[in-house]
């Protein structure tokens, strides 16, 4: 079977995911191919053949559902002119006609496949948008009050309803900036009387204005969303869950259902306290284990992503099973060149369980964060982590414009950027001369089962924690990966594993030069492999046995 073969036969373990804001996207290649590119089927076939030349297999196109009219009017109200509603409010589980429609879509999709490319998507499960559907025609799916939570709320504001029904008005100190209320005010017109809906919040910012929170407590509630994740995943092959943490019962009970004396839950809920039987009886299981088991009998075939914070990595492998979780630490870490806390974490997940690397999802930018090479550069250190991203078990995750160098953040109301940037040439060229080889021998390194963590010792025998080596085997595959996150040239040794010794000799070939360093297993086990390494260089290994 050759290597192409084996990613196809593994392809959730050996995926390699980009992200892409589909609107600013499709204004891109428009400009690139000097022709209106506004629908989904009209991306050329040239743009997935390119993905595939930098080592990608799978895309995460962001912003194609139905977005909240009513997200388009606060923001203009705003004085936003130029935005869209944002992608994260979301008026329905179809696919926008302004980007073609579901026929558009299933067409794109056709090509990608062919291309080699699986697609992924958003689902949103903590809220919907201010005026979605379910909203309007099951209000009690959603947190709400009775009576306005606070006196300085207000609602002199237009109606941001486009049904008949009902009424929507958000607080106006938006609108003044002067506050950020965590409820809206709904009226239904049949009966003229108000409720106070909550918006989408996860309680560390601004409620999220354009939005309204789902009430888990409710079985009704968990069950739609339940069939919505369904019916997405009969379209994706990939599904990034936004916000995943907030809805675990731990994370809920407090932002919603606070303990008496709690803290860091929505300020307005601090008299909605609710005791653990109480709670456990109206959510007695965790939401996202309910709905794995949905997948696993119904749509076996789509990977699901949590975006999970918190230091909640954890506990969605071990406790939830979840296919793959965001690692920002991978980010965090090694950016703030913090070295010695990047390898304990992969040593206390080791101690866990070695499985536990390959659920993670590794990254240097996400759609929420800063673009990488703002925060990585784009000299060896950037070259470098990508090298980390591509050779350690954990699906890669890349940005928008990564590739390119691009420095602009898009915003998820952005239909255009505002930058006006053009591919980095000699950046692209590097990625397909460092990165690409190794993203294409992906499987070599996309398991974790003999991965280990290695020292690397000063001359002197004092560990060196900035530099972070690892060695990993995957059938006959055997590889070591040595780098030195840090802005000072490192001298030192490093011993192989205990299982590569008993043969005669270890040769140890460059993965780019094909430069060959063979030594007798004895001199490796008394001595070990002797490395210098320049700052932020890193080498990459295979090992053969003699």
């Amino acid at each position: 079977m050759d290597k192409n073969q084996l990613a196809e036969n593994n392809w959730k373990q050996n995926l390699v995911l980009i992200a892409k804001n589909t609107f600013i996207w499709l204004y891109q290649l428009s400009e690139k191919y000097n022709k209106p590119i506004k629908h989904l089927d009209q991306i050329p076939i040239e743009e997935f053949e390119s993905l595939r030349s930098f080592g990608i297999n799978g895309l995460w196109l962001i912003g194609i559902w139905e977005r909240s009219p009513a997200s388009k009017i606060i923001k203009e109200l705003y004085g936003k002119k130029d935005a869209i509603a944002s992608a994260y409010s979301i008026y329905n589980y179809r696919i926008t006609n302004n980007l073609g429609g579901e026929d558009a879509y299933l067409k794109l999709k056709s090509k990608a496949n062919d291309a080699g490319l699986k697609l992924g998507c958003d689902m949103v499960p903590n809220h919907t948008g201010i005026d979605s559907p379910w909203v309007v025609g099951h209000s009690d799916w959603f947190i709400q009050a009775k009576s306005n939570p606070s006196p300085d709320f207000k609602y002199n504001c237009p109606n941001l309803s486009s049904d008949q029904r009902a009424e929507i008005r958000i607080e106006e100190g938006y609108y003044t900036q002067t506050g950020a209320a965590e409820v809206f005010q709904f009226r239904y017109n049949s009966s003229g009387d108000n409720l106070y809906i909550y918006h989408g919040n996860d309680g560390t910012s601004m409620p999220w204005n354009d939005t309204a929170q789902l009430n888990y407590l409710n079985q009704e509630t968990r069950a739609a969303v339940r069939e919505t994740i369904l019916e997405v995943a009969g379209k994706f092959d990939i599904i990034r869950l936004d916000a995943a943490m907030t809805l675990t019962k731990q994370h809920y009970k407090r932002l919603w259902f606070p303990y008496v004396g709690g803290s860091k839950y929505i300020p307005t809920r601090g008299n909605y306290n609710m005791d653990n039987l109480d709670f456990d009886e109206q959510m007695p299981r965790e939401f996202w284990i309910e709905v794995l088991e949905d997948i696993q009998e119904k749509e076996p075939d789509t990977l699901l992503i949590a975006e999970a914070f918190w230091l909640m990595e954890g506990f969605f492998i071990q406790h939830l099973g979840m296919d793959r979780v965001y690692n920002s630490a991978f980010m965090n870490l090694l950016r703030d060149e913090e070295n010695e806390k990047f390898k304990k974490c992969i040593k206390d997940m080791i101690a866990i369980d070695p499985f536990f690397l390959e659920r993670l999802v590794n990254y240097q930018s996400t759609p929420d964060e800063e673009p990488a090479i703002n925060q990585f550069g784009n000299k060896e250190k950037y070259f470098s982590i990508c090298t980390l991203l591509a050779t350690m078990p954990g699906l890669p995750m890349f940005g928008h414009g990564q590739f390119e160098g691009y420095k602009e953040r898009y915003g998820m109301d952005f239909l255009q950027p505002y930058f006006n940037e053009t591919p980095d040439e000699k950046l692209i060229m590097r990625h397909k001369e460092l990165i690409q080889p190794l993203l294409e021998n992906r499987f070599k390194y996309s398991c974790s089962r003999n991965f280990r963590l290695l020292d690397y010792y000063y001359t002197n025998g004092i560990i060196n924690n900035d530099v972070i080596a690892y060695s990993n085997q995957n059938n006959s595959y055997r590889s070591l990966v040595i780098y030195n996150n840090a802005n000072k040239q490192s001298d030192g040794v490093i011993k192989t594993p205990f299982e590569l010794l008993g043969n005669k000799s270890i040769i140890f070939i460059d993965f780019y030069t094909k430069e060959e360093i063979q030594m007798p297993s004895s001199a490796i086990e008394d001595q070990g492999l002797s490395v210098h390494l320049s700052p932020y260089e890193c080498r990459v290994f295979e090992i053969k046995l003699n």
